[in-house]
């Protein structure tokens, strides 16, 4: 009996290889790659398309095919950790998140009655898009190097594997940090973005490595914006503030003191408890000139343009506070 795919039909017929961008064709149990000089075929697991560039992508398909974990693994945490998770305050606050997706929304229905949008990274939900996820005209497209409870699609988000002009939007939620080359990535998105395409983008600055190994850039406010250069900018700014990173910072200091995972643990607890309160700073603190200087993470949202945003542009646009 053939698997259930989890992509619509009419998001299918928008898919292409990974390696050589030719439409794909559906055989069997497998996704198959119709250039003859290509000839790659995409394996299906549980429903869920693997189309990743396995030459160039640090995950092969064996990867998937028997469930190893990789970035993210929502299954391997137990009641105890999930109980612990939600008595404990947490240090973390995305203060601008549910505002900039109600503006992003605002601005896809303009160009479409049913939008479609890719979802990088989607394989939980992001903070603050609860109201996107709620509205059905919406057409998500969740994709992830990671199984979870979203997740429609595999792809490495270096080679995506959809045609050119695919999308009305592309979701990229505190994933950039955890992509080997983040500007390989934003060229793949302007790509796949239709014209006058939007895109909406939040990563971390002042945070710590979270992600283990597959952790390896951080922006500053103008570093981000440049990564956007191919994009006319709508709205840019802190999204997390200086109250959230001085609580990760406190965090990680008393972690360093040891690799013990059962101290690590309470080391965590103790942490949240004693600093969770500085993250209400941020709400005073979130559009202040010296935040864009000291924010835990920044967001863009931009439209997808022909102009090249110049460096010498770049610079002048600075807004901080030195």
């Amino acid at each position: 009996m053939q698997q259930q795919i989890r992509l619509s039909q009419s998001v299918q017929e928008l898919l292409c290889c990974p390696i050589c961008h030719t439409k794909l064709i559906l055989v069997g149990e497998q996704f198959k790659c119709n250039n003859f000089e290509c000839f790659t075929y995409y394996p299906i697991v549980d429903g869920i398309p693997i189309l990743i560039n396995e030459k160039l992508s640090v995950f092969s398909f064996n990867d998937f095919i028997s469930h190893r974990k990789t970035f993210f693994d929502n299954k391997s945490e137990n009641k105890l950790k999930r109980t612990m998770r939600y008595l404990i305050p947490t240090i973390d606050k995305n203060i601008n998140g549910k505002l900039n997706y109600d503006k992003m929304s605002k601005i896809l229905f303009n160009q479409s009655t049913s939008p479609l949008v890719l979802v990088i990274g989607g394989c939980i939900l992001g903070q603050g898009m609860e109201d996107l996820t709620n509205n059905t005209t919406i057409d998500l497209v969740d994709s992830d190097v990671s199984f979870g409870p979203r997740t429609k699609l595999i792809c490495d988000a270096h080679d995506i594997p959809f045609q050119d002009g695919s999308f009305d939007g592309v979701i990229i939620q505190a994933v950039l940090e955890h992509i080997v080359d983040p500007y390989r990535c934003c060229e793949e998105i302007h790509r796949v973005l239709k014209k006058q395409g939007v895109v909406y983008a939040e990563t971390p600055f002042m945070q710590q490595v979270h992600g283990g190994r597959y952790d390896f850039t951080r922006f500053t406010h103008l570093g981000h914006r440049r990564l956007f250069r191919k994009f006319e900018e709508i709205d840019s700014g802190a999204v997390c503030g200086p109250g959230m990173a001085l609580a990760w910072s406190y965090r990680y200091f008393l972690l360093s003191f040891t690799t013990s995972k059962i101290l690590r643990a309470l080391i965590r607890i103790f942490a949240n408890l004693t600093s969770f309160y500085l993250k209400y700073f941020d709400y005073y603190l979130i559009n202040k000139p010296g935040t864009l200087d000291a924010a835990s993470g920044y967001y863009f949202m931009g439209i997808k343009s022909d102009k090249i945003l110049s460096d010498r542009d770049l610079i002048n646009s600075y807004k901080g506070a030195v």
